[in-house]
This record gives C-alpha cells, structure tokens and sequence, in this order.
C-alpha cells in the first residue's frame, strides 16, 4: 500500500509542492518583519476554528464563521496590500528582470554591453565623489540607484529631471538652499531620472535611534523595490546604503562602489 502510494506521485506532484512552499517562504519573509504577520496568525488562527467547527456539525456557528471567512479574504487582500505589492514587485525585479525584452535585446547587440558597462562605472564614479564632497559638507541626501527598473511611480512623485549624472550636478540638488534638496534622487539607465523624489516610509522597521527618517525612507525603498540606496547623514556625514533589506554604514565613499556593481 506504502509501495503504490509513491509510485502514484509524479515529478509534477513534487514540483507543485515544492513552487508552494516557495510561494509561501517568500511571502513570509516579506511578513516577519511586519506588524501584519500577526494578523495573519490570528485569521488563520480562526480558520482552523471554523474547520473544527465544520467537522464537529455545529452548523449555526460554522454558518456565521463561514460567513466571515468568505469577508475576511477580500478583508486580507486590502490589509496585504502592501505586502503582495513588495511580493510581486520583487517577482518582477529579482527573478524575471533578466528574462525581459528589453534584456533579450541588449544581448543582441554584441558590443554593446561593454559600453554600458563602461558608462555604468563612469556613473558610479561620479556618485562616489559627490558621495564624498557631500560627506564633507554634511550634507544630508539620498541616491537611489536602480539599474533595471525604471521606478516611474516614484519619480512621478518628485521633479522628472532626464539629466547626465555628475557630481557636481547631484552636489548642487542636495544644497540646502535648492528647491530640489528636499527628498531622493532617481538614477536609471545611467541618467538623473528625478529629482524631489517622495520615498516609502515603512512605520515598522526597527532601527536604532540616532538613525533619522532619511535612513528609514532608504530602507523602506529598498525593501519595497530591491534597489540599492545611498545615504548621507545631514548631522554626522555619515555614509550608509540601504541593500539586501539592510542598513550598512561604510567608511569610505570607495567602499559603495561594490555594492553599486552589484
């Protein structure tokens, strides 16, 4: 009997079981750190409830319970919104970004990759050195840098620039007498998409205290889009990048340029 029950289970069987488990261990890592993981206990908490009353035919409280359960899906959706919205945004960008047209393309194009290249590092450079002069200065900023995604939603928020990145340039959007000092700068493919730029700001995440709300907004970007973003401290000058949903401070505006490239 044990024999023909594993002969029934096909390679289909095991990769169905394997794409839900994955499905769900993404999602929780999306939720743990999340005041919503306990909503999530406490309805799965009452569904189970409603099965026990379902399999013990209590049919008035399995009717009402029923009842809620049906509500309380659509109830789930509104609450995760924010949740499924990070889920699918991180589907997009991390598993499937390579496999895009735009990608496919540029693979095409022999050569053409070496240039980009090129043009990336260039643009790296001149974020690290207006990273240092702002360092300096004590000038509070935040950099988001996004190679893929064009982060449109957000830039719409702020000033559409479509500018050259040069540090001078950055240095002079983050001058505290600028019109465009207050909030994010975007840069995408390689060019200053927006400036003023209105970032998240996820109320949960915990972070030590002489952190301000600029390191929570980089974090809160971050974990919503899984693009790096650097900040600079307006009280200490102190460098930070928000990356693999973490804060790290760096010592050196040299020490960026790694997690930049990747």
């Amino acid at each position: 009997m044990i024999l023909n029950f594993f002969i029934t289970i096909h390679f289909f069987d095991i990769l169905d079981i394997f794409l839900v488990a994955f499905l769900f261990y993404q999602f929780y890592k999306l939720l743990k750190d999340s005041v919503a993981v306990h909503i999530f206990v406490g309805f799965f908490a009452l569904y189970l409830i409603w099965l026990l009353v379902k399999a013990l035919n209590m049919q008035m409280l399995s009717l009402i319970l029923g009842q809620f359960m049906g509500v309380g899906v659509v109830a789930l959706l509104v609450v995760f919104q924010p949740e499924l919205r990070r889920f699918f945004l991180m589907l997009g960008s991390k598993y499937f970004s390579q496999l895009s047209l735009l990608h496919f393309e540029e693979f095409l194009k022999h050569g053409h990759t070496k240039e980009q290249d090129k043009e990336e590092d260039e643009v790296i450079v001149e974020i690290l050195k207006a990273v240092r002069l702002l360092s300096k200065k004590k000038t509070g900023a935040l950099i988001v840098y996004s190679k893929h995604l064009p982060l449109m939603t957000y830039a719409e928020t702020g000033v559409i620039m479509d500018a050259v990145v040069h540090h001078e340039t950055l240095v002079a959007i983050f001058f505290k007498n600028n019109p465009l000092h207050d909030g994010a700068v975007i840069i995408h493919k390689n060019k200053i998409l927006a400036a003023k730029v209105v970032l998240p700001v996820l109320n949960e995440i915990e972070l030590e205290e002489r952190f301000g709300m600029r390191h929570r907004s980089a974090l809160s970007m971050n974990i919503e889009t899984n693009v790096p973003v650097v900040v600079v401290s307006e009280e200490t000058g102190e460098i930070s990048i928000a990356v693999n949903k973490k804060l790290i401070e760096v010592s050196k505006p040299l020490d960026l340029r790694e997690y930049l490239k990747k």
